[in-house]
């Protein structure tokens, strides 16, 4: 008799990290994928755009792979994929408001011809190769949000997508509790659960806390009332507009991934607008303050936002003013805090009223909290589990809080990017790892910046650059011309001007040592400048900046 394939779980980002979520699932000779989306770089990833995974498993094995398939629209769960269908091409699937932001994406890069989208609805099964998905709706702070089960002959999958158990919902759709209960007493032979708020206890608040909190602010301001969201937050932005629509006031959107993602959700009725609500920014001079809404990008503080802009008095279309009120409505994601309190002061700087999460509740995650967690877990009854969505500490967090719920240890899986976790009859276990990790995308380059070049721009950033260009004459060794000293981010030229006559005479001295003949190694002559420079400048300043002979041979 045949032997039934094992199942291979690998996450090729998403875990042990928050970001770039993509999972790859191999059951015999096929694979299907769970999202496709990127990070954004640490503070010292010095340029670098976003981040990517490295899907050279993918790749590798093309012939195998199925297709991609979206648990919903955030960019850390779509944003590669223009990327990534440039290395290989596949069928995609996701609900229509997911699939929209999606098509926006991929109309950017010219994919959208050569790209398979196929639009799917919550409660909907398809048959992807020997894969026999089940798309299951969730709550999450964007609509169309799913879980996924995945059914196949050695039992089912599920993964949970980003999710929260929200029982008053803004957009009105709930959770599919039953089904996922349904699933539980059928039988669930592995899930992957969303660990983000596993350190936060009891339940998220529904959207609705923030839609009171709204009330009353638009009753008390008298200004113009600025409201920064993630440009994603669909229901969010619903809930300011019915507000706005309930005051009296016009709606203005600044930024354009704002723009961008109100169109796409307007446009496939995720959006409800009355006529005449929305204004262009150039028309808020028109009307009264007490009349005007602004919904704006920044609410991270992102240096180059339109709210950032606004704060520091550099957005020329509508300016924030004594007797504004501006609201944040989005919690600093970790190592943003700096920027958005920057932003804060100086927002109150221009004399306006800031209201941010740490002193009024204008924002609830999307992510659910230990309980909702724990009540995932007893509904559906998972015989192994693995945390994803979530940094180290999340997943560690989460292995404790299953426990608790009686899944037994050794059946709890702390996974890390690249692992395989092996599914046979004889049990699970971590088998090895596949090529992964983290592709550096900086303006139209992908994948070519890599350590050497960040280790490189530290350096720069950190001791600046001495460059000393001269002429030689390869016959004789005599110098033709210079030596000249270019300096930036060292020292100020002007204020250094011993040093730099120090530096030149340390070339001339090297130079003068070396006898030319027909075997002379240029390149091992710059090589001796640098070095003598760099102790010259060492011995003078204790910094290292990047020493950079250029050698002119006459």
């Amino acid at each position: 008799m045949a032997m039934e394939p094992t199942l291979k779980y690998i996450p090729l980002g998403g875990v042990a990290e928050i970001g770039k979520n993509m999972s790859a699932i191999e059951y015999g000779d096929q694979i299907m994928v769970i999202d496709c989306g990127l990070m954004f770089p640490d503070e010292d990833m010095l340029g670098v755009d976003i981040v990517i995974p490295d899907v050279t498993y993918l790749v590798e094995n093309a012939d195998k792979v199925q297709g991609i398939v979206f648990t919903h629209g955030h960019e850390d769960h779509i944003g590669a994929l223009p990327y990534v269908l440039r290395q290989i091409n596949l069928p995609i699937w996701g609900t229509r408001l997911t699939m929209g932001m999606v098509r926006a994406k991929l109309e950017e890069h010219g994919l959208v011809e050569t790209t398979e989208m196929n639009i799917v609805e919550p409660g909907d099964r398809i048959r992807l190769g020997q894969f026999d998905i089940e798309f299951i709706r969730v709550s999450h702070s964007i609509p169309d949000g799913v879980g996924l089960a995945i059914h196949l002959p050695i039992g089912a999958i599920v993964h949970t997508g980003d999710f929260k158990f929200d029982q008053t919902p803004a957009d009105g759709k709930f959770v599919d509790f039953a089904r996922f209960a349904q699933l539980g007493q059928e039988g669930v032979l592995l899930m992957m659960s969303d660990c983000t708020n596993v350190e936060k206890p009891g339940h998220t608040p529904s959207e609705r806390v923030v839609a009171n909190t709204f009330e009353e602010i638009f009753a008390g301001a008298r200004g113009k009332i600025f409201i920064a969201t993630f440009a994603s937050n669909i229901n969010r932005i619903q809930q300011v507009i019915d507000v706005a629509v309930r005051f009296g006031r016009k709606v203005a959107i600044a930024g354009r991934s704002m723009a961008r993602n109100t169109e796409i959700a307007q446009e496939l009725g995720y959006l409800k607008v009355p006529p005449d609500t929305w204004i262009r920014l150039e028309e808020v001079k028109d009307y009264f303050p007490v009349e005007i809404v602004v919904l704006t990008t920044g609410s991270q503080g992102e240096p180059l936002s339109a709210l950032t802009r606004m704060a520091m008095d550099e957005f020329p279309k509508v300016k924030v003013e004594p007797g504004d009120t501006v609201v944040i409505s989005a919690t600093p994601i970790p190592g943003n805090e700096d920027l958005v309190m920057r932003t804060v002061n100086h927002l109150f700087k221009r004399g306006a009223e800031v209201i941010y999460d740490a002193i009024t509740p204008v924002h609830v995650s999307g992510h659910a909290n230990r309980d909702e967690l724990k009540l995932m877990l007893n509904l559906t009854h998972p015989k192994y589990v693995v945390p994803v969505h979530g940094e180290y500490r999340h997943v560690v967090k989460y292995a404790e809080l299953a426990e608790e719920v009686l899944i037994p240890r050794e059946n709890i899986f702390v996974m890390e990017v690249g692992d395989v976790l092996e599914i046979g009859p004889e049990g699970a276990s971590i088998t090895g790892k596949v090529a992964s990790g983290d592709v550096l995308v900086d303006g139209i380059g992908v994948g070519d910046v890599g350590d050497v070049v960040l280790r490189d721009r530290r350096h720069l950033a950190q001791d600046g650059i001495f460059v000393i260009v001269l002429s030689i004459d390869k016959a004789t060794g005599e110098i033709v011309a210079g030596p000249d000293v270019v300096s930036r981010g060292f020292v100020f030229m002007e204020e250094a001007e011993e040093l730099i006559e120090e530096a030149k005479e340390t070339v001339l001295n090297t130079v003068s040592e070396i006898e030319v003949d027909a075997s002379t190694e240029w390149s091992a002559v710059k090589d001796d400048i640098r070095k003598a420079v760099a102790k010259l400048l060492y011995a003078r300043t204790h910094r290292r900046p990047i020493v950079i002979p250029v050698l002119m041979e006459i």
